[in-house]
């Protein structure tokens, strides 16, 4: 399974994809926190995944303390897929949870990136916004 891009991760963490987006972020939350189903011969703790990793609980957690924190976004995007990989249940949850996301933050409000470009010519006046609440005055 690919991992979950960290910045889809952070977006959620951070609340900056709005209520839809919060509503996500505790959905894997939830997810995260579901006990692994064990393989008969699994002999790992409920607090690592194996080979000494943190849960994906844990780096779910750490991700919350610190939503900016791409090295957290990138172990938690790994730790998912290592789950996946370890738990058919999980993984197929996992994937559903994801496919709900990336249509999140490809929606036109809310989460996700903007690219604007001005070129040729001389501009007099010009005004870069993305989710104004309020007034603007630009007199």
């Amino acid at each position: 399974m690919e991992p979950v891009a960290a910045d889809l991760l952070m977006a959620l963490a951070s609340g900056t994809a709005g209520a839809a987006g919060q509503n996500l972020w505790e959905r894997l939350r939830a997810l995260a926190q579901r006990s692994p189903a064990r393989q008969p011969d699994a002999a790992q703790s409920d607090d690592t995944q194996g080979d000494g990793e943190p849960a994906v609980g844990e780096l779910v957690v750490a991700l919350d303390e610190d939503a900016s924190d791409e090295q957290r976004a990138a172990r938690l995007a790994e730790g998912l897929a290592l789950r996946a990989r370890q738990d058919p249940a999980f993984a197929e949850a996992l994937t559903l949870w994801r496919r709900e996301a990336e249509q999140l933050s490809t929606a036109p409000a809310g989460g996700g990136t903007q690219h604007q470009e001005i070129s040729g010519g001389t501009q007099h006046n010009v005004v870069f916004t993305r989710d104004v609440h309020g007034s603007i005055d630009l007199g």
